[in-house]
């Protein structure tokens, strides 16, 4: 099954390699500070001499530069591609017949529906991802403080979620369920 927050793991990368080389640094710069090392000379010359560095170093600090910026901006890209890619259903049970074109967020609308429904649920979306062979039900569901979580995850097992198979005429239908609960006046809490 896919993971439904795909930049999760890039951030939890990220976060560990600059962390890691954070503390790296730091512990270099500490142990060159108090001398324990032996790498650098603490009293010497951060640089040798006054002369300008070769040209091909300008050109490696460009580079670097720009590779950095451009990893920058795709993980910041990253950070809105937050839900499943979803594309147009296309059901056809009789080719020579015709077909039928659904989109996604109109296959779910009668499960959100439902589920909004249900006693203590306060909102609810709902993403139908990848395709009819290997389809994915991305779910989140606001309820209220004192909802009784279980009972909301039974009645969307045993009722939402086979209506919405049927419907579609799938086999299997996965689905991922992030419950949200909603606090004072109605503000989301995770």
């Amino acid at each position: 099954m896919k993971n439904v927050n795909r930049p999760s793991r890039l951030n939890r990368s990220l976060l560990a390699v600059v962390g890691a080389v954070l503390v790296a640094g730091g512990g270099l710069a500490l142990s060159t500070y108090f001398g324990w090392s032996g790498l650098f000379e603490p009293t010497a010359p951060l640089v040798p001499g006054t002369q300008q560095p070769p040209t091909w170093v300008l050109y490696v600090t460009v580079v670097v530069a720009v590779l950095v910026a451009v990893g920058c901006l795709l993980w910041l890209v990253a950070q809105f591609a937050r839900e499943p890619n979803t594309r147009t259903w296309h059901l056809e049970t009789d080719p020579p017949r015709g077909h039928t074109d659904i989109a996604p967020g109109t296959a779910v609308e009668p499960l959100i529906h439902d589920i909004a429904g249900y006693p203590g649920v306060h909102d609810a979306d709902a993403t139908l991802a990848g395709s009819r062979d290997a389809p994915l039900l991305s779910l989140v569901v606001t309820t209220e403080q004192d909802a009784d979580l279980t009972a909301v995850r039974e009645q969307i097992a045993a009722h939402g979620v086979p209506r919405l198979r049927q419907a579609l005429e799938l086999n299997t239908l996965p689905a991922v369920l992030e419950f949200r609960v909603a606090g004072p006046e109605g503000s989301r809490v995770s």
